[in-house]
């Protein structure tokens, strides 16, 4: 899995840069009202601020940004926690398989990992929650579901949070929240995913901006759902966006294009 996303993130740099380069005119008051800017995993580098982490998300709140996004995975006493991968390596270079660790285990290890109620705690209300469902195997649904239910319920279903995720059938953990919350999620089939939100009336889709064309955002708008790119990373790739009329901008440079959209909106 390590060897598949360091070569996605160079595939995904070289496509960057190309997009980067290309000038693109300025998006009107109303697209740049209308965007909304998603820290992907909060503002970190994974060296000084870790990823999925309560310092990541505290940054982009403090520096106004729309909302964050983050993974969630199961401890073996199924707890939901905030992580990306399935275990610790990568980011925190310990040794540990969530799924097989308990939580109170989790903690004494790895304690920068955040339990998802803590982040809704902090961070609902402040900014929008994008929460993505991991695939993990550990079956007892109906467990897990009543667990994010109860975290959840406090808050209104697509106003304040939606639940993001590659696998349409993840959302059976969060019937709970009904359609309007659910926004599957494209790794390259952005047509079949496009299509699985329309059918089944979910809150729009999501995927990265070279998949998703004007005709697809149309179509989902002309349906009263949203679209979502990722994973945008300068000025004149926000523009683009922005100009397509893309509702929710994912990214890893949350804090950088928040600052220019405010400094054109201040330039009305």
């Amino acid at each position: 899995m390590h060897l598949r996303y360091q070569l996605e993130r160079v595939a995904q740099h070289i496509v960057d840069i190309c997009f980067m380069t290309i000038p693109r005119p300025r998006p009107s008051h109303q697209a740049l009202l209308e965007g909304k800017i998603i820290s992907h995993r909060g503002e970190h580098d994974n060296l000084q601020v870790k990823e999925n982490t309560i310092a990541a998300f505290a940054r982009v709140a403090e520096a106004g940004a729309w909302g964050i996004e983050f993974d969630v995975r199961w401890t073996r006493d199924l707890e939901p926690v905030v992580i990306h991968d399935t275990d610790t390596r990568r980011v925190f270079d310990v040794e540990l398989t969530v799924a097989e660790t308990s939580l109170s285990e989790l903690r004494q290890r790895v304690p920068e990992i955040p339990t998802l109620s803590e982040v809704v705690e902090r961070f609902a209300g402040v900014c929008h929650l994008m929460v993505e469902l991991k695939h993990d195997g550990l079956g007892a649904e109906d467990a897990r579901e009543n667990r994010l239910q109860e975290i959840f319920t406090p808050l209104s279903a697509g106003d304040d949070y939606h639940f993001l995720a590659l696998q349409c059938d993840l959302f059976n953990l969060v019937k709970f929240a009904g359609t309007v919350a659910c926004l599957p999620v494209a790794e390259l089939d952005m047509g079949r995913v496009s299509r699985e939100a329309l059918l089944h009336d979910f809150a729009g889709a999501c995927g990265h901006y070279l998949l998703l064309n004007k005709g697809m955002i149309k179509h989902h708008h002309r349906q009263g759902q949203k679209v979502g790119t990722g994973f945008i990373t300068s000025r004149f790739s926000l523009y683009r966006e922005l100009n397509r009329g893309v509702d929710w901008v994912f990214t890893n440079h949350a804090l950088r294009l928040t600052a220019i959209r405010q400094q054109l909106l201040r330039r009305k």
